[in-house]
């Protein structure tokens, strides 16, 4: 089935939603992980689940994922008994041709369909043994798109069945820096917001999300058959320069990111045309009316403004635009209150009238805009929908966008998108639900600040450019270019932007070509957002112009393993099962039009690491600690008195202060500083032992043991739980004593004692109690390896002691000159300012810090601490 390519939102999206139907007796999802990279606002996302069959017989195990639309699949495969099945992307008829005869024997099990305002869902099947395994990997791509100034990065996670070894691991990379990261959704709040941990490290961020089984159980929307709801994290990056940022490839390949801010707005003139057939009764007409006076409170006063309604006629507020004062909103108000559905839908007429009134009203140094809201097809007056966009194509001539609403899904979306695209605009969906007065309003608020008219981007010494005219630019949006510099000359290739802003021609240019990333990363951008046109650009065309531009996706599509609108996902399978194809659905199909179309173990979070010259990192959520060399200990039950907090992350970094030979070595802790870029830093001397985490609710109690190794880390961590079982992880193996039992575990695996789970992977030990999650990192520096745990899941009630526990320090800085002084939780402090590694990541970023006594960072006595 073909399908339109459709345009999602200007903010980072990206969405992964695994559900299975299982019953715990049949089969059993044992391990689920979404790891997300995203660099340059690229973003590359891999599912990976892994399932049991717990049977004594063959089973069906079924894999769904929901992606973004807007995305990419670039690879799925299936590892069955050390056996891997690859899929492969191949051109639509020629997979068809091989899907045939699964599809006559009624086997097909594999799909993508559109299941929602964002998302398709993929979905394949295949038969496994009784008591085997089998490990699904879904990858796909997108292009972060910014909206409102911000990226939005959306997960949802539904998987049918709480899962021990469950997390998201996102990282993010922009060179430009991070100017906030923030989480949101409905899996942030309550009980759930003790699984999420965030770091904040000027260019780079870093969350998790690693909920205890218990608590997938316990938000609003989940139940005993698990989580079902939304991570959102949400951020946006430096903009130093009007003219952004380009960033090159080895090979040649540059994108360029455009989006100044501190530009003086532009006064609009729009007009706002309303479908009051009679399709729109009861609930659309209403939130209609809503949505139109909230917009109407928001017009500026130096706006111009026009409202038409229409069904088989046209209804006009006034016939000309007017200016936007409080006494013309006041009519206007009126008139909207009045609007009432009735009649047919002769869109033809009200879209010429409002190019009409727009052409009638040229306004120099202004931005025109005409916004049609509809929720059905052209059932009056021009039926036919080529001669209507060719009627519009003409009335409006190029001189302004035009954006189509479609209410709901009667409306026939692949016209209205057409006819915005060959405008200039973009089409939207507007789904027919509680809240679609708020995403009516939503869509205005993206085009309601315009900062610049007729965007030139210029290129000389550039070749294959991806589209460099756009008709507006607007306050929080951002525009992408990408292409190939000609030769792979950086001498000859001299970009620039050309504009108009207000009255006057503005002119940005860049002298310094930026970053050169060796990665192919740039190249996949260009050949993403090149796709993505080209299928656009094909909806417009006709005759032999289409079949080339289409020829044309087709070739990259094929080449850079893209399930696209022209090509399928061929899921091979073991011997004797069905082939399945997986396409790409229309934009907006419902589960009726189902289609046939088709991640990676994360990291950790702990900090450690060597004094270094000063970078201004900023740390959040960190607080930090210096390890020293200790002597072999005994671990028994430790109490220590320590006031429970809400937990932050610990780091660490280690003093290189000249000392004498005999000197014991001293080491620095880092301690995150609340709504503060630079956390305090403190030294520790000597030879120490850690309590980490106490909590006598629970019988819960963690130590560490030192290394020796300089700017080292633990070389064992010991969890004791409740009077008889103990777990003693180092760099080697994992020891268990339960009662009278002793255990050695060496090898990958998943192993349960009492209420304890612990998951060992590669670089990590996931380590479950209760509510509480512990994740501990194997680090190497100079071959020596050693151990850092982190606080993936904080106690829910924040009665827990020890330095995972630590609250944040609490200053602010008093003065810089000559020398630094901060106050304290009231006591003014010298402070000196000094650097770090922070541990808490799997590669370790450097960052500053400000060094005072431990007593001080601590507001108590570092006794408190040691074993």
């Amino acid at each position: 089935m073909e399908r339109a390519v459709f345009n999602v939102t200007s903010v980072l999206l990206l969405l992964a939603l695994v559900t299975t139907l299982p019953t715990k007796e049949d089969w059993d999802i044992y391990s689920f992980h979404i790891n997300s990279t995203v660099t340059s606002r690229y973003a590359t996302t891999v599912i990976t689940s892994r399932v049991a069959n717990r049977m004594d017989e063959s089973k069906e195990i079924e894999f769904h994922v929901r992606i973004p639309k807007n995305a990419f699949i670039s690879k799925f495969r299936m590892f069955i008994d050390g056996q891997l099945y690859d899929g492969a992307v191949k051109a639509k008829e020629q997979a068809q041709q091989e899907y045939a005869q699964a599809v006559s024997s009624g086997q097909s099990a594999g799909m993508v369909s559109s299941v929602g305002r964002t998302l398709e869902e993929f979905k394949t099947s295949v038969n496994v043994a009784p008591h085997k395994k089998v490990t699904f990997e879904l990858t796909y791509e997108e292009l972060l798109k910014r909206r409102i100034g911000k990226y939005e990065l959306q997960i949802h996670a539904r998987p049918m069945q709480p899962v021990k070894d469950f997390k998201v691991d996102v990282y993010i990379h922009e060179k430009a820096g991070i100017s906030f990261i923030k989480v949101q959704g409905g899996l942030s709040t309550k009980d759930l917001a003790n699984a999420i941990t965030k770091t904040h490290a000027d260019k780079e961020a870093w969350v998790h999300f690693y909920p205890t089984e218990d608590q997938q159980k316990t938000c609003d929307s989940c139940g005993e058959q698990g989580m079902n709801g939304d991570l959102v994290v949400v951020y946006d990056v430096n903009r130093s320069a009007a003219f952004g940022d380009i960033k090159k490839s080895s090979d040649g390949y540059f994108v360029h990111h455009f989006a100044p801010s501190n530009l003086t707005r532009i006064s609009k003139n729009v007009v706002f045309i309303i479908d009051q057939s009679g399709s729109m009764h009861g609930r659309k007409i209403q939130q209609t009316r809503t949505a139109l006076l909230q917009i109407l409170s928001e017009l500026a006063e130096d706006d111009f403004f026009g409202l038409i309604t229409f069904d088989s006629e046209i209804f006009h507020w006034k016939r000309e635009l007017v200016q936007a004062s409080q006494e013309n909103l006041g009519s206007a108000k009126e008139f909207v209150k009045r609007i009432k559905d009735r009649g047919a839908t002769d869109i033809n007429l009200a879209v010429l009238e409002g190019s009409r009134m727009l052409n009638a009203h040229p306004r120099e140094g202004s931005a025109s805009i005409l916004i049609l809201l509809t929720d059905g097809d052209p059932t009056s007056g021009v039926t036919d929908l080529g001669r209507i966009k060719s009627n519009v194509k003409e009335a409006i001539a190029g001189k302004f966008p035009l954006y189509c609403l479609g209410f709901g899904y009667d409306v026939n979306f692949e016209f209205l998108k057409t006819m915005s695209l060959q405008n200039d605009g973009v089409a939207r969906r507007i789904y027919d639900d509680s809240d679609a007065d708020i995403q009516l309003r939503g869509f205005y608020v993206e085009v309601a600040t315009p900062l610049l008219t007729d965007v030139t981007m210029i290129y000389l010494g550039g070749t294959n450019l991806t589209q460099t005219n756009f008709s507006q630019y607007y306050d929080g949006s951002e525009i992408v270019v990408a292409g190939q510099i000609t030769d792979n000359n950086v001498e000859t290739f001299i970009p620039q932007v050309v504009a108009i802003s207000w009255n006057s021609k503005v002119t940005f240019s860049e002298t310094n070509m930026t970053e050169i990333v060796s990665d192919d990363h740039i190249q996949r951008v260009w050949a993403y957002l090149t796709v993505k046109q080209l299928l656009e650009k094909e909806l417009q065309l006709s005759g032999p112009e289409k079949d080339k531009v289409k020829e044309e996706a087709l070739e990259l599509s094929l080449k850079y393993s893209f399930v696209t609108p022209l090509t399928s996902m061929v899921v091979t399978k073991p011997q004797g099962e069905s082939t399945d194809v997986l396409h790409k659905p229309k934009e907006g199909g419902t589960d009726r039009d189902e289609q046939r179309s088709s991640g990676r173990p994360s990291a950790g979070y702990f900090g450690g690491g060597v004094q270094f010259p000063d970078h201004g990192m900023l740390f959040d959520d960190l607080v930090g600690m210096q390890l020293v060399p200790a002597p072999d200990i005994d671990y028994d039950m430790v109490y220590f008195d320590s006031p429970g907090h809400s937990s932050p992350t610990i780091v660490t970094a280690t003093a290189t202060t000249p000392t004498t030979a005999t000197a014991p070595p001293f080491h620095r802790f880092l301690l995150k500083a609340e709504n503060q870029s630079i956390p305090l830093c403190f030294d520790v001397t000597g030879n120490v032992r850690l309590k980490l985490l106490h909590s006598p609710s629970r019988e819960l109690f963690v130590n560490g043991e030192l290394d020796s190794v300089a700017n080292g880390g633990f070389t064992k961590i010991v969890i004791h739980v409740k009077p008889d079982l103990y777990i003693d992880i180092d760099v080697n193996e994992i020891i268990v004593r339960d009662g009278q039992t002793l255990t050695h575990h060496t090898g990958e695996e998943q192993i349960t004692a009492g209420s304890v789970t612990v998951i060992k992977r590669n670089k990590e030990v996931d380590v479950a109690t209760g509510d509480i999650r512990i994740v501990i990192l194997l680090h190497e520096r100079h071959g020596e390896k050693f151990l850092w745990p982190v606080l993936r899941r904080r106690p829910s009630d924040n009665k827990a002691e020890g330095i995972l526990a630590l609250k944040p320090a609490v200053y602010e800085e008093l003065q810089q000159t000559p020398s630094s002084r901060l106050k304290i939780n009231g006591q003014e402090v010298d402070v000196g300012r000094f650097g770090a590694v922070d541990y808490s990541i799997p590669s370790p970023p450097t960052g500053g810090c400000w060094l005072v006594s431990a007593d001080v960072a601590l507001q108590r006595p570092l006794h408190d601490f040691i074993v």
